[in-house]
């Protein structure tokens, strides 16, 4: 059985100094290993279990099962700052949030899970999504799956199933064990390369039925980050590498433009009047663009835990400040690109791996520009025109 072979003896230090210095002691070591973990073109274990000391994989254990969730704005704050220092660490490091989706399987299910440990790493693919076979007490899957973000790294694995009528068009996701799917190393990409979405595939795999639910599903357990709408947090970690990103771009410039002479002999780069306009822009876009989106994401997460209705209209305020918090990080990357001159073509540029991480989450199907569309037509009372959108 699936449970039976998860290993869950990583756990965080205990809250307080040990987790603060463990944390401090992650991104230190993300510092001296990010060209490695690009290198390798995956996140490795070792580090996973860093992350985990650090309490990033039990940031949404429910607290009914031992869990310590934190408040999506503290957790994404975290994942902003692993991201200033490499935002492909940062977006396998997001998944710390996935476990919201568990909130859906059977309050059983959770009970056992939880059980074995609550620091748990969790990857999908799910699209496209797979006719499985509806077999007694469960399913029999075959396919392969895209972008599984992170699967080196994974206690449990998510493959994406087709819904049905009872689903609302919702895709189910079926937990898999690691060591039944194949991962098809196929993740060359130019950017977030570091995070090793590769595909995953499966065969004629039996699935108990207690291992699925409906992605974004009603959950069966109540709590706050229960009640924070689990889709629109999904946006939110990834465009908040985004932020990372951007941040960690225009600190570069800052630190560079202070001090470095033009190759030419001309004045100091930074002194010129386009480097100083382009720097002080671009901070207030992104300062802007950051402000919105954890405001945005305070004042929803009031609701929750006041447990006062959260309307459509909060949710399409969570997915525009998502949608638009990784538009301006890139942005803030571009600029920053612009103002380094020449010199940030070459590979080995510390820009670099900002402008390639950076440019990717916009790109991502819940963060591109349709999302916004989709998002003002619901504030006008029209169709969204996009899937279980918001």
């Amino acid at each position: 059985m699936l449970l039976d072979r998860v290993d869950l003896t990583i756990t965080a230090e205990p809250p307080g100094a040990s987790r603060d210095a463990a944390f401090d002691h992650a991104l230190e070591v993300l510092r001296q290993r990010r060209d490695e973990f690009r290198e390798l073109g995956y996140v490795p274990k070792e580090y996973i279990n860093l992350l985990k000391k650090a309490g990033i994989y039990r940031a949404s254990t429910p607290a009914t099962f031992g869990g310590e969730p934190q408040p999506p704005a503290e957790f994404l704050e975290q994942i902003e700052e692993i991201s200033t220092i490499d935002p492909a660490t940062g977006w396998v490091a997001s998944f710390g949030s996935a476990l919201t989706y568990f909130s859906a399987l059977p309050y059983s299910t959770q009970e056992k899970l939880y059980k074995k440990g609550i620091d748990l790493t969790f990857a999908g693919g799910m699209f496209p999504m797979v006719e499985a076979e509806k077999v007694e007490g469960g399913y029999i899957a075959s396919g392969q799956w895209m972008f599984a973000s992170g699967c080196a790294g994974a206690d449990i694995l998510g493959i994406g199933l087709k819904g049905g009528p009872e689903t609302e068009g919702k895709p189910v996701t079926a937990l898999v064990h690691p060591d039944d799917v194949e991962i098809v190393e196929n993740w060359d990409v130019a950017g977030m390369r570091s995070t090793g979405s590769n595909n995953v595939v499966v065969k004629d795999l039996f699935i108990p039925e207690e291992y699925t639910f409906i992605r974004g599903g009603t959950p069966t357990i109540e709590e706050p980050l229960t009640r924070y709408p689990a889709l629109a947090y999904a946006a939110q970690v990834l465009a908040v590498t985004t932020l990372g990103a951007g941040r960690g771009a225009l600190d570069y410039i800052r630190d560079q433009g202070a001090g470095t002479k033009s190759v030419t002999g001309g004045a100091a780069k930074g002194n010129r009047s386009v480097y100083k306009l382009g720097l002080a822009h671009a901070e207030a876009e992104l300062r802007s663009a950051r402000s919105y989106f954890y405001e945005t994401t305070r004042d929803v997460w009031q609701k929750a835990v006041d447990d006062t209705p959260i309307t459509t209209e909060d949710i399409v305020y969570l997915r525009i400040a998502a949608t638009h918090a990784a538009q301006a990080g890139r942005k803030a990357v571009l600029a920053a690109f612009d103002l380094a001159g020449t010199g940030a073509i070459y590979n080995s540029h510390p820009l670099q791996r900002f402008l390639q991480d950076g440019l990717v989450p916009a790109q991502h199907a819940m963060l591109q520009e349709n999302t916004l569309e989709a998002s003002g037509a619901l504030l006008m009372g029209f169709e969204a025109g996009i899937p279980s959108f918001p």
